[in-house]
């Protein structure tokens, strides 16, 4: 597995001295993101959590996550949760080893005390010495919580733990990149009460069988009935056992909110990704499934498109100057201050995704501005079908025709591609096994490369045309 390795340095080791009124707990910071640019040793947030039990029940939600794999379990995982500060929250992310599980606490204003949250992101390790002292604190036992680019800690009255940073794998990037295309497709489908959130997430087995295809649930009188139908207003639920993390903050509860696609007849039977948030006092818990505990987010292809134009990366560019490290970002304001339109201002956030720097927000139907330790370009190396559709491109092997066009392979194979209302389909192996479920193929993407190159030289040659 892929890691990006961080150079990190400090001004001196983090140490626990006595001082006056008790213990202190200093924790040395590296360099790090901030509004006014990098900083050698910025300070993130230190200060208390209102609702110590919910804070650590989220946190050990977030670290199951971080630790399990859905898939082939014999395999152990050992991720680490990211933390970011966006001025008013915070947002602790991770990933399941197998990819197919993001799971994202938000900790909003009325969880924090005592201090202002900075901005910046990390990534931390929640080992056992950790959980356990999050497992210890109960309902009067104030928490302490101070987080600095490089590291987290959590001070309770037994004593601290302090947890370093190490290197995130390139497939959490790219888990993160297509989570928040697929969640931004999403709509709030169903809300249940405390009491019937409790027995319908107690119901779900907890086994990973799945036979019969994917399981559907449709909102019903307040709860969620099975059904095995994608019927409208439906929502997937596939491996309805990896919701298990949820099972932390049940009795802190006080709704279930869930999220999904909109289902229609020309959806058919597929899988979808979903969206299950916990309503918790002062935060909220995230849990996002991928289709199929088979699928990573990794491999969904949602990014493909707006990584392949050029026009993306410009006004990417652009609108990572307009972004100001906020909380929730507003793509009206954002296009007004660009001068762009709103669907080029969406597909740059795509793009900045890719690099880890923009989330999505089901909760409030909006993206998040945060900084990861990664570059587009690493996206890019790691994208086969984004390389392939490049090298057809540079190879003369794409023939624009009509809406569409054909593609020589390099067997010698020709494929056709259409447009289909808006959506390129092609003769080949891919697009008939995913019928465009995990986003393009290779020779849509060479075609859509092509024709958006020649789009761009007419309208330069109209602007000449013009200015003559």
């Amino acid at each position: 597995m892929t890691r990006s390795l961080q150079a990190v340095a400090y001004r001196r080791p983090s140490v626990l001295e006595s001082a006056a009124g008790g213990q202190h707990l200093g924790l040395e910071t590296s360099r790090g993101a901030t509004p006014s640019g990098a900083e050698d040793h910025p300070r993130f947030f230190a200060g208390f959590l209102t609702s110590p039990q919910v804070a650590s029940a989220g946190l050990l939600a977030v670290a199951d996550v971080a630790a399990a794999r859905y898939y082939q379990r014999q395999l152990r995982a050992s991720l680490d949760p990211v933390v970011t500060g966006n001025g008013d929250r915070l947002r602790f992310e991770s990933f399941s080893g197998c990819g197919g599980v993001y799971a994202r606490l938000d900790v909003l204003a009325p969880g924090l005390d005592g201090g202002e949250v900075g901005h910046g992101t990390t990534n931390v390790d929640v080992n056992n010495p950790l959980r356990e002292a999050l497992s210890r604190i109960g309902t009067d036992d104030p928490l302490h919580l101070r987080v600095g680019p490089e590291e987290l800690a959590v001070t309770t009255l037994d004593g601290p733990v302090v947890e370093k940073k190490v290197p995130l794998p390139d497939r959490w990037l790219r888990g993160f990149a297509e989570a928040q295309v697929i969640a931004a497709g999403f709509d709030l489908r169903a809300e249940l009460p405390a009491a019937e959130a409790v027995r319908f997430l107690r119901s779900l087995p907890r086994t990973g069988a799945r036979a019969g295809g994917p399981r559907w649930v449709v909102p019903a009188g307040g709860t969620l009935r099975p059904t095995t139908r994608a019927v409208p207003g439906a929502v997937c639920l596939p491996g309805p056992d990896r919701l298990i993390a949820l099972q932390r903050v049940l009795r802190f509860a006080t709704a279930l909110r869930v999220y999904g696609p909109a289902v229609t007849p020309s959806t058919g039977a597929a899988a979808t990704a979903g969206a299950w948030e916990a309503v918790l006092p002062g935060m909220r818990l995230t849990l996002t499934l991928s289709p199929d505990a088979s699928r990573g987010f990794s491999g969904e292809g949602g990014v493909l498109d707006a990584l392949a134009t050029d026009e993306a990366a410009e006004d990417a560019e652009l609108i990572s100057v307009l972004l100001a490290w906020e909380p929730r970002i507003d793509v009206t304001d954002l296009a007004a201050a660009a001068g762009l339109t709103a669907e080029r201002v969406r597909a740059a956030l795509v793009r900045l995704g890719t690099s880890g720097r923009v989330g999505y927000d089901t909760a409030e139907a909006a993206y998040f501005h945060r900084e990861l330790p990664y570059d587009a370009e690493r996206v890019e190396r790691h994208n086969p079908r984004l390389r392939s559709a490049r090298a057809l491109v540079a190879a003369g092997a794409v023939t624009p025709d009509g809406a569409g066009g054909t593609v020589t392979a390099e067997d010698g194979h020709v494929h056709r591609v259409r447009d289909e209302a808006g959506v390129l389909s092609c003769s080949c192996l891919w697009w008939a096994r995913y019928r465009g479920g995990r986003g393009p193929c290779k020779h849509a993407l060479a075609v859509r490369m092509v024709r958006r190159g020649a789009a761009v030289e007419r309208g330069m040659a109209g602007i000449d045309g013009g200015v003559r």
